[in-house]
């Protein structure tokens, strides 16, 4: 497949190879992003990313600890990486927003 043109962190048209195996948590209920989850283990992906931001941080947490507990307990947390990510408002101000990635495998 060919590469996506993406919107970054800080609103820049960027290009992203393919991230099938990447769940963007939001403001959606949490269940919403285990299937996504799940769904990807299923079609063979070995490792999920789940990202966040901000608010969404605790729900993506929530997601990991649901996937492993519930739905693919031989699930395994490969690695968390924290990280504040610098965001220009509208009227030209800089704000920090934490974000997070969780690593999630299953071995085959």
């Amino acid at each position: 497949m060919s590469p996506r043109l993406k919107t970054g962190i800080t609103g820049e048209l960027t290009v992203a190879e393919e991230d099938d195996n990447t769940v963007y948590v939001g403001s959606k209920p949490a269940m919403s992003y285990v299937l996504a989850v799940v769904t990807q283990f299923s079609e063979g992906h070995e490792t999920v990313h789940v990202k966040a931001r901000g608010k969404a941080i605790s729900r993506a947490v929530d997601v990991a600890e649901m996937v492993q507990s519930k739905f693919e307990e031989e699930a395994d947390v490969d690695d968390i990486a924290i990280d504040t990510d610098q965001i220009e408002t509208d009227e030209g101000d800089e704000l920090n927003v934490s974000s997070i990635q969780i690593d999630l495998s299953k071995p085959e």
